[in-house]
């Protein structure tokens, strides 16, 4: 085990790696925390993984839209920072049966924004974290001929997550030609840290 001294006080006991450049350090602090150590020398704290859950129900073939409160994770005087890491989605209750309507294809989709929407939107807008959608296809017996659903984008297909700076977040959700589902529901696998200097810039270029 090494020990090094990173300045003001933070003192970081070494358990897995220091790279010959010192640019990042990570290891065992001494209140538990993982901690990276970034050019200037600060120590940047993050959490373990934890888990936000999050539903919405459906309004028919209308938007619907609710709030997930982040002031429990997200202080900007802090400088606290939720990174999402990954996203699954349920659609309709566990044991849901979904039909879609004779001889047509309809879809339910969701999308999770940091902004609050009136409508869906699509991947051009900078406040969208992940959406995507449950398509059926019914043949005009009312069989169904295809269930599928696809993920336009989320926090998982990214190298570093997704990293959030808003206190508030919001799940929206709508549905074309038929009432599939009365609700859906995500998990997401998140951690905090300590906003940086390089992360306040990566903010300020992608969303908030």
């Amino acid at each position: 085990m090494i020990g090094v001294e990173v300045g003001d006080g933070w003192f970081v006991r070494l358990t897995r790696f220091a790279r010959e450049d010192g640019l990042q350090i990570a290891g065992d602090c001494t209140n538990g925390l993982l901690y990276t150590l970034s050019r200037g020398g600060s120590c940047m704290a993050k959490s373990d993984s934890f888990f936000i859950r999050a539903q919405v129900s459906t309004n028919g073939l209308n938007f619907a839209e609710n709030s997930i409160d982040l002031g429990a994770y997200v202080d900007a005087l802090g400088k606290s920072v939720l990174r999402i890491h990954g996203i699954s989605v349920q659609y309709g209750t566990p044991i849901q049966s979904v039909q879609g309507p004779a001889g047509a294809n309809a879809a339910t989709a969701y999308q999770l924004t940091t902004q609050s929407q009136s409508a869906m939107v699509d991947l051009t807008d900078r406040s969208v974290v992940s959406s995507g959608r449950l398509n059926v296809g019914t043949a005009v017996d009312g069989n169904n001929t295809s269930v599928s659903d696809m993920i336009d984008i989320s926090p998982e297909d990214f190298r570093n997550g997704y990293l959030v700076a808003v206190e508030q977040m919001y799940l929206g959700v709508d549905q074309l030609t038929g009432d599939l589902v009365s609700q859906v529901s995500i998990v997401m696998e998140c951690t905090v840290e300590t906003l940086s200097q390089s992360a306040a810039m990566a903010l300020a270029l992608s969303q908030q």
